[in-house]
């Protein structure tokens, strides 16, 4: 007789996986970062406060917002950390730093939102010195300020006092008398408003600019130019453009300047008079045919 025998079946295996938890993948890639997780978390405040920053500067010029609820805004990205902390000036040459800084550290508040960039700008402007200014923030706590200097081109002489000028005649700052300046005078009342026009006429004949020391305004109409050799040319009220680029043209032809010659008169258009200084003797030419020649004055008048 045969015999059933039941086998059991074989024990399951257990299939259990063994659970790897993996890392997020933000969270890998940051590890493979060469910063440090406090440098991070810096970085990522900093950010966060810059977007509140920015969305406060938005929200506090919007129309219609009543003027408390932005001032509010205003401060409160203030005491986030959105504050005036420093001041970065780029530009300056002359002019001091400090009236800078006090120009821009002059607000009501110091919080970032509430300092008024324009009113800044417009103060600044009211310096001579200052021909433009760019002011700008930079989050957190920066404020930045760029300055466009004027550049000196004369200093002008009016009674005892001494100022800088540009070459508009913008005045710059005062002079002390002991202060040596390689720039040029201009002598008189209105001397400086007339700048403008005195370097128009220097352009026509720009061999003399370098030999120009002085410039003087004479009865609020006319130049007398003073040249670094001692002689003075009186111009002419009118066309005195003409009457300085015929003088140009004569000293060409034949030397006049550091000739010894005190003074040049081309008041009359008709001629030159010169004038010696040991005597009375005026020497006239016509500005005619001694130019071409190249002679000096020869014509004598009692």
């Amino acid at each position: 007789m045969s015999r059933t025998i039941k086998r059991g079946a074989p024990p399951r295996k257990s299939l259990r996986r063994k659970v790897v938890k993996k890392q997020p993948l933000f969270d890998r890639v940051l590890g493979r970062l060469p910063v440090s997780p406090e440098l991070l978390a810096k970085a990522a405040t900093w950010t966060m406060l810059g977007v509140v920053g920015a969305s406060v500067v938005a929200a506090a010029s919007w129309a219609g917002m009543p003027a408390m609820i932005g001032a509010e805004l205003s401060e409160g990205a203030g005491r986030a950390g959105l504050r005036v902390g420093r001041i970065e000036i780029t530009g300056l040459k002359r002019m001091s730093r400090l009236d800078v800084y006090a120009v821009a550290m002059e607000q009501r508040s110091l919080a970032m939102p509430s300092v008024d960039l324009a009113a800044v700008r417009g103060k600044l402007l009211r310096y001579g010195w200052i021909a433009d200014a760019q002011v700008s923030r930079r989050l957190p706590d920066t404020l930045l300020v760029n300055i466009v200097e004027r550049v000196p081109a004369a200093v002008w002489q009016d009674g005892g006092r001494l100022t800088l000028i540009d070459a508009e005649g913008v005045l710059l700052a005062p002079v002390a008398p002991g202060e040596a300046f390689d720039l040029p005078l201009r002598i008189g009342p209105g001397a400086d408003r007339q700048e403008r026009g005195y370097q128009a006429l220097l352009a026509a004949a720009p061999g003399l600019r370098a030999r120009v020391r002085a410039a003087t305004w004479v009865g609020h109409r006319r130049w007398d130019l003073t040249f670094r050799t001692g002689e003075v040319l009186a111009l002419p009220e009118e066309d005195a453009r003409r009457a300085i680029v015929r003088f140009a043209e004569l000293d060409r032809s034949g030397p006049l300047l550091g000739r010894g010659w005190k003074r040049f008169d081309m008041r009359d258009p008709a001629k030159l008079v010169a004038r010696k200084p040991d005597s009375s003797e005026r020497v006239t030419a016509t500005p005619g045919g001694d130019a071409e020649s190249g002679d000096k004055p020869t014509s004598r008048e009692g």
